[in-house]
C-alpha cells in the first residue's frame, strides 16, 4: 500500500497493491500497521456503504463533531470524485480542499481526518462508496456545508446541476459553520 500525504494535514491518498492474475485480483484494503507507520492511528468502529444510482449525484459535504469522526473512503463500483475539506478553525489550510478520482479500477482511497468535511460526486451510474469511520454515527452531532460554497470553490468534474438530497440542498456555508459554537471542536 502506498500512502501519500496531501497539502492538508491528515488527509492522505492510500493506494492498495492489487495482485492480479487470470482469476481477478486480491488486495489488502486496510492495514492498521502500515497506516500507523504513516502516522494514521485511527481505530475504525463502523463501516458505511452508499450506492448512488445515477451519475452526477453529490453527497456532502458532511462531518461529525460529536463524537468527531475520521474516515477511510474508497469506491468499490464505478467512479467518484472524493473530496476532503479542512474546516478546522485556525488551520493554515482552513477552507482548502483535496479531491481525487477514485474508482473500482484504480482502487484509490482517501483518509479524511477529524476536522475535515467529506463529500463526493459520482462520475458513473451505479456507483458504490464504502468507508470506515472512527466513531459511530450521531445525528445530533453532525453538520453539513453546501457542496457549492463559493468560499471553498471545489472544482467538481461534472459542471451540470447535480442530484442532491433535500438535506444537502439546505446546507449552510463554511462561514455558518465557523460561527457555530460546535466549530470550537475542531480548532487546530
Amino acid at each position: 500500500m502506498t500512502i501519500e500525504p496531501t497539502k492538508i494535514q491528515g488527509v492522505y491518498i492510500c493506494t492498495p497493491k492489487a495482485h492480479v492474475d487470470e482469476r481477478g485480483f486480491f488486495m489488502e484494503t486496510y492495514r492498521q500497521d502500515l497506516l500507523a507507520k504513516a502516522g494514521i492511528t485511527d481505530i475504525f468502529v463502523q463501516d458505511n456503504h452508499a450506492r448512488s444510482l445515477v451519475r452526477n449525484t453529490v453527497r456532502g459535504l458532511h462531518f461529525q463533531w460529536n463524537p468527531p469522526v475520521a474516515k477511510l473512503v474508497r469506491v468499490t463500483r464505478g467512479s467518484a470524485f472524493l473530496v476532503a475539506i479542512d474546516i478546522r478553525k485556525n488551520s493554515p489550510t482552513l477552507g482548502q480542499w483535496v479531491g481525487i478520482e477514485a474508482s473500482a479500477e484504480n482502487k484509490k482511497q482517501i483518509r479524511v481526518p477529524i476536522g475535515c468535511a467529506f463529500g463526493y460526486q459520482t462520475l458513473t451510474d451505479e456507483c458504490e462508496v464504502q468507508y470506515k469511520c472512527s466513531a459511530t454515527y450521531n445525528s445530533s452531532g453532525e453538520g453539513e456545508i453546501a457542496w457549492n460554497d463559493p468560499e471553498i470553490a471545489i472544482d467538481w468534474p461534472i459542471k451540470d446541476p447535480p442530484l442532491l438530497s433535500a438535506h444537502c440542498r439546505g446546507a449552510g456555508s463554511l462561514q455558518d459553520w465557523l460561527k457555530s459554537p460546535a466549530a470550537e471542536s475542531f480548532i487546530s
